[in-house]
């Protein structure tokens, strides 16, 4: 059944009338949007996200003009089976970064209706101290059975995100299916959360998903789980030890923590974890430095009982180790060209489905292949010859 056919349900409330937004200039956008603005910087994705096609244009165009100002943010993407606790994982890591005096943008799929394509529950009714504060930006984004689209939309809007100012860009999947290739196409760093239970784990994690991970983290290790974590934590280290060398100079990591425990109060205090001083410097790396694993700083050593520690440091070290090997800038040039790929079969994709010749031809050839007059694979040479009538 066509979107367009399919049936309407009734308003809920058939008196109400949708508000029409203040509408913005280009200029408007642009300069809201470096400057931080986040209600013109909401606007910004609103456009990049529309399937309206002038709408779309202006949304590309503000992109384009804050290009130069992209590129300086850590994109770290963020995924875990449902129920692992990613919410309250980025909420408690996140707070240690806004004791730092960073900024970090939240970009959330939710599992999605297929009939409304609406996000069943938005990150910040989950995320509700980062939601109220200003130097965060959620945005929830409906993954809505299109990959592609999803992944085209992320880019865009994470590309506004780092124009904006933000220091960190965390990218939460839905934590099923192939989102996770496709986020891990997208960020400079890929941490997967997981439960204890140990070799449940093992045998239901594709290998796949595990060899992009640069840091496993066995989540809600609190008090009765915490054997179980330990258990899990050794099964995952073996497993990872069987993988060849990461590209990047990087030895996957896999702590234990406890998200809730982190956020009840037990984790590093402001000074601790680098306050004032930690702000990200101009070359990108925490605190104006660069660190190697033997200094306090860079450190995998444990002083928090939640684990947070571990982790919040591990993070740092490698962006400074990607950095200081080349890997940071090479993935980061390789992600683009892979994005302007991509860029131009979601274009040609959206060209073919939106021609007025293969949209007379599409029904009735779609037709012809469901009852089995011909098969898909005439059918779809019958359709791209339309184009070239």
């Amino acid at each position: 059944m066509n979107k367009e056919d399919r049936p309407i349900s009734p308003p809920i409330n058939p008196n109400y009338q949708r508000k029409t937004g203040k509408s913005y200039t280009f200029e408007e956008l642009k300069e809201g949007v470096l400057a931080g603005n986040r209600t013109l910087l909401a606007r910004a994705i609103t456009l990049v996200e529309s399937t309206n096609p002038e709408r779309r244009q202006l949304g590309r165009a503000v992109l384009e003009a804050v290009m130069p100002q992209t590129g300086r943010s850590m994109r770290i993407g963020i995924t875990g089976v449902p129920g692992v606790g990613k919410s309250t994982f980025i909420e408690a890591i996140g707070r240690r970064w806004l004791d730092r005096g960073e900024k970090i943008a939240v970009l959330a799929v939710d599992p999605s209706s297929s009939r409304s394509r609406g996000s069943i529950l938005g990150d910040k009714t989950r995320m509700p101290e980062m939601a109220t504060h200003e130097r965060v930006f959620i945005r929830p984004s409906p993954a809505s059975g299109n990959l592609g689209g999803m992944a085209r939309t992320s880019r865009e809007t994470m590309l506004l995100c780092e124009a904006a100012g933000f220091d960190r860009i965390l990218l939460e999947t839905v934590g099923v299916g192939q989102s996770e290739t496709t986020v891990h196409s997208m960020v400079d760093f890929f941490l997967l959360l997981m439960l204890p239970g140990a070799g449940d784990e093992l045998q239901g994690m594709k290998r796949g998903v595990m060899e992009m991970a640069d840091l496993i983290a066995i989540n809600k290790a609190e008090e009765g789980n915490r054997k179980a974590a330990e258990l899990a934590k050794r099964n995952y280290e073996n497993a990872l030890s069987l993988f060849p060398p990461a590209e990047s100079g990087w030895p996957p990591k896999v702590y234990t923590c406890s998200a809730l425990e982190e956020m009840q109060g037990g984790g590093l205090t402001d000074r601790e974890v680098g306050g004032d001083e930690g702000v990200r410097g101009d070359e990108g790396v925490r605190g104006g430095r660069e660190f190697d694993g033997n200094d306090e700083f860079g450190s995998d050593r444990t002083s928090s009982t939640t684990g947070f520690d571990a982790i919040f440091r591990a993070i740092d070290k490698y962006e400074a180790t990607t950095r200081h090997n080349g890997y940071f800038d090479h993935r980061r040039e390789s992600q683009a060209i892979e994005w302007m790929h991509e860029t131009i079969l979601t274009e040609l994709r959206e060209q073919f489905y939106s021609d007025p010749r293969v949209k007379d031809q599409l029904t009735k050839i779609e037709a012809n292949v469901r009852t089995g007059v011909i098969s898909p694979f005439e059918a779809a040479q019958i359709l791209l010859g339309v184009r070239k009538v």
